[in-house]
């Protein structure tokens, strides 16, 4: 670890999401002889290639803007790299980097055929024109384009880069290269896209969370759940839990947090969706509207009493006092929505409080579960429905908690999910890094 820090200053964002995992898996890499020989968790915290690029693109008063654009590949030893777009102020080197690592695993445990990367831009779509947005994804595809393709590197959308982006996205690349083909996911549906991916990580993290219940002899039925975030990922994990019959207390965006005391009923949710993703509203328009929300300016959800907690919104949201304040109002489960929302030191509090966590490369895999079968979809040139989608969703996310249990469990019965995820996801690229010898 010390020799990572030297070789990535100022990457505290990449630093820690390897110490998790190096930390997880040190005690079960000892007796493997052919792991160190091999240097492999050193070579795994080395990306393959980083691409960093120039986007030039004019605003709507013809002022020339200058960003920054970044692909990381980090691994593909199992198949093409394959991971978001992510366009906000704060994207940089480091984040894309911990993205990308996480990215590695999580696609591990999918089963499907799947190398990590992650890229995007310091670009911010907040508040600019669809015009402005068009021109700058056109630009940023131009250099992008070089270095991706369906069988090499298959980029999605993330934070800043939904339906909109991804179409400008697409028609730029098909524009420049000539051919349909597909090498982005999370398109619409009327040019290649597939059914249930906007809803997949949201979706899969709650079906995820069935497991873990029914592992424990509990129901999902009459829980209560806190959950930060308003994007697709929060939506969608809302609507999926209201529809197993959890009461939803919460949803957040940058400016605070609503708290929905009776539980959110599916006039109001339907209601914010329109607010956040054709209006592009705030989250305090909601109690505007509806009685029975109140709006928190500045506040989190996690001083609220459930028994679980869904952190949904960004990275290291969840600090080690809030993890303190959920595991005294009764929290029980704790499902990562968003890549890697706990800090190391919340992650040590719910430990030692006996909350079980499960990690997001775990249970936010079905968004890139979905991505893998819309790319399977566009090999075929078919279309499948969407109940088969969602058969098959069900059944990724089953998978993914039978492989974190059974590496997580301990001597003493207890299930470590973070530690399985992280065990099952490297032995798989790890055995795959192995079998093509030193490179």
């Amino acid at each position: 670890m010390q020799d990572v820090k030297n070789r990535n200053p100022n990457q505290d964002e990449f630093v820690q999401a390897v110490g998790e995992v190096a930390n997880d898996i040190y005690n079960w890499v000892q007796g493997r002889d052919d792991y160190h020989d091999a240097q492999i968790l050193h070579r795994m915290t080395e990306p393959d290639r980083i691409v960093s690029f120039r986007v030039v693109w004019e605003d709507d008063d013809n002022n020339v803007r200058v960003q920054r654009g970044w692909r990381v590949q980090n691994n593909n030893a199992i198949g093409p790299y394959k991971g978001g777009l992510r366009f906000s102020p704060g994207v940089n080197e480091s984040v894309l980097k911990f993205l990308a690592f996480e990215q590695t695993f999580k696609n591990s445990l999918t089963g499907l055929p799947l190398g990590g990367g992650k890229g995007g831009s310091d670009f911010d779509p907040k508040g600019k024109s669809d015009a402005e947005v068009m021109r700058f994804c056109q630009s940023f595809m131009t250099e992008l384009c070089r270095h991706i393709g369906p069988s090499l590197d298959v980029p999605a959308g993330d934070i800043g880069v939904g339906a909109r982006e991804i179409g400008y996205l697409f028609g730029q690349y098909k524009r420049i290269t000539g051919r349909f083909e597909g090498v982005l996911t999370g398109k619409a549906l009327a040019y290649g896209g597939s059914q249930m991916r906007p809803e997949a990580t949201g979706f899969g993290a709650v079906y995820f969370l069935r497991e873990m219940l029914k592992s424990d002899d509990q129901e999902i039925e009459g829980k209560t759940a806190i959950l930060s975030g308003s994007g697709n990922v929060a939506l969608y994990a809302a609507r999926k839990l209201i529809d197993c019959k959890v009461k939803v207390l919460s949803l957040s965006d940058s400016d605070g947090v609503i708290e929905i005391k009776e539980g959110l009923d599916e006039k109001q949710l339907e209601w914010i969706q329109t607010l956040k993703f054709e209006k592009r509203g705030r989250i305090s328009e909601a109690a505007d509207e509806f009685d029975g929300i109140t709006f928190h300016k500045g506040k989190t959800p996690w001083a609220l009493e459930a028994d679980i907690a869904m952190p949904c919104a960004t990275q290291n949201e969840l600090a080690a006092d809030a993890a303190k304040a959920l595991a005294g109002n009764g929290i029980t489960h704790v499902l990562e929505g968003a890549n890697m929302p706990t800090t190391a030191d919340a992650m040590a509090v719910l430990r030692e409080k006996g909350v079980a966590v499960a990690p997001a490369k775990a249970a936010n895999a079905g968004g890139v579960a979905v991505s893998g079968l819309e790319m399977s979809q566009n090999a075929e040139r078919m279309s499948w429905e969407r109940a088969k989608l969602d058969d098959l969703l069900t059944e990724i996310m089953a998978d993914i908690h039978h492989k974190c249990r059974k590496a997580g469990k301990g001597d003493d019965g207890s299930v470590d999910y973070r530690r399985g995820a992280n065990i099952a996801g490297f032995e798989k690229v790890a055995d795959a890094m192995l079998a093509y010898g030193v490179m």
